[in-house]
């Protein structure tokens, strides 16, 4: 039967997909523990330290089977959680106890785990962003040259298309695709720097020998998946680090938000909508009533990891000297979160993204609304061209206008200034005429080919070369 006497994390219960909460997970952290003392002896060995073969052996035959009761009624004694698993690592291991974390500081396992989990995130954020513009690229495609209104200062100013609004959603998320690629890259291993990053326990190992202490690091670097470590260190990493990769997941999250600010707006406008099942309910109160819950739920986590970019520049900023152990509390939650936050940002996208629904006729109507005094120019323009004087057009236009749209707002009339406009003979143009001119078609400008443009020039080449990540669909639980 199920506690429901502490607290659980909704990233755990609601959000966060399991791949995600795996690369968090203790298992995956003490693994890759073990992963770095086994490469640390192998880098060792390989340049003369007496370490066996044997030994080495014995490490990987446990890199998996962690004992956590070991570790934790150590940890009770000694109250340091990485000599707690040295020595709950030594006890499966007896052979190879006394070169287990030969040379190193905790940083050694810590930091360097810390940056190849944040790269794993990384990777799978990078994988769901590309299944959401390959989603979206769909989207737009299909929706190309379905003339829609666009809007300033949330006002109507003049036409788009529906695809083409979907590419703005898209070129924001692509640039994150860049910085994500740019970030992973760019992450180094702290390496093994010792205990305040000057190696003078390695200079001790190695009888001060500069050559074999840069090659274990490279070899460590090499075992672990990465090209680099850190050039200088004190015994930390910098903690900017952190921030660089969390202001990258606030990047994602910035474009997500824009996304389902959108959304909202368009669903209460009735032109677009979220996905609903059959089953779903609005609200309590108002059985009518189709909230844009996922959208809202992406701008809520949003925010949070937005917000949550403070806590890494603040602790970066606050570090003393070589290092101070105010980051690691602050640390394990903050970066972990924002990870787990877009990771759910991001399967809610792929859910929306998958069955978004658009209400052509809403979508035309108002359209039809807006349109006549946005094709008052092109109006007037005829007129001038046969002979109308520009200045008196525009100074009835605007009159027209204003009556109008008074009509409108103040009486709840139709919009009736095409009727106006072919009534006054100053215009010389008959209903007929208006009409055509009337085609919203002509007022998008090159939406269409911009959205094809942008697709076969800059989304399409990046899908081809990731197709065998993409086809990700998700479904929420909650």
């Amino acid at each position: 039967m199920a506690d429901h006497s502490s607290y659980i994390s909704p990233f755990s219960t609601r959000y966060a997909s399991p791949e995600m909460q795996f690369i968090f997970s203790e298992d995956n952290k003490f693994r890759n523990w073990r992963r770095l003392w086994i490469a640390l002896a192998k880098a060792e060995q390989k340049q003369g330290l007496p370490i066996t073969d044997e030994q080495i052996a014995e490490l990987t035959a446990h890199k998996d089977d962690i004992n956590y009761e070991d570790a934790q009624r150590r940890e009770r004694e000694c109250r340091h959680d990485v000599m707690s698993h040295v020595y709950a690592y030594g006890l499966q291991c007896p052979n190879a106890k006394g070169i287990i974390h030969l040379g190193a500081t905790s940083c050694y396992v810590g930091d360097n785990t810390d940056v190849i989990i944040m790269k794993q995130g990384l990777q799978l954020v990078r994988r769901k962003v590309l299944n959401v513009l390959d989603l979206l690229a769909a989207f737009a495609d299909k929706y190309k040259d379905t003339p829609a209104l666009a809007y300033t200062h949330l006002q109507p100013a003049q036409l788009t298309t529906v695809g083409k609004r979907a590419t703005l959603w898209m070129n924001e998320l692509y640039m994150d695709l860049e910085e994500l690629e740019h970030r992973m890259g760019s992450l180094a291993l702290l390496g093994s720097k010792g205990t305040t990053g000057t190696q003078a326990s390695f200079m001790e190992l190695f009888n001060n020998d500069s050559r074999k202490i840069k090659q274990v690091e490279m070899d460590i670097a090499a075992d672990m998946g990465f090209d680099r470590v850190v050039p200088v260190s004190g015994q930390t990493y910098s903690r900017k680090m952190d921030y660089m990769v969390v202001s990258t997941l606030s990047g994602v999250a910035q474009s997500a938000s824009k996304f389902s600010y959108d959304l909202r707006l368009l669903q209460n406008f009735k032109e677009m909508e979220e996905p609903f099942e059959a089953a779903q309910i609005g609200s309590s109160a108002m059985p009518y009533k189709r909230n844009p819950m996922r959208s809202e739920r992406i701008t809520s986590l949003s925010r949070y990891v937005m917000v949550d970019t403070l806590n890494a520049a603040i602790t970066a900023g606050t570090q003393w000297f070589e290092r101070t152990l105010d980051d690691s509390a602050n640390r394990r939650i903050a970066v972990s979160e924002a990870f787990l936050g877009v990771d759910a940002i991001l399967n809610i996208m792929m859910n929306v993204c998958n069955g978004l629904v658009v209400y052509p006729k809403v979508v035309h109507a108002r359209v039809m609304n807006e349109l006549p005094f946005m094709a008052t120019e092109n109006i007037m323009m005829d007129a001038v061209k046969k002979g109308g004087d520009r200045q008196q057009l525009h100074e009835k236009l605007r009159v027209h206008s204003q009556a109008a749209a008074k009509a409108v707002k103040e009486n709840g009339l139709p919009n009736d200034l095409m009727e106006r406009v072919a009534a006054d003979p100053a215009f010389m143009i008959t209903k007929e005429e208006i009409q055509k001119i009337l085609d919203p078609k002509r007022f998008i400008g090159r939406s269409a080919q911009q959205v094809e443009e942008y697709l076969n020039e800059v989304i399409r080449p990046v899908l081809a070369q990731n197709a065998s990540v993409l086809g990700e669909h998700q479904e929420l639980s909650v």
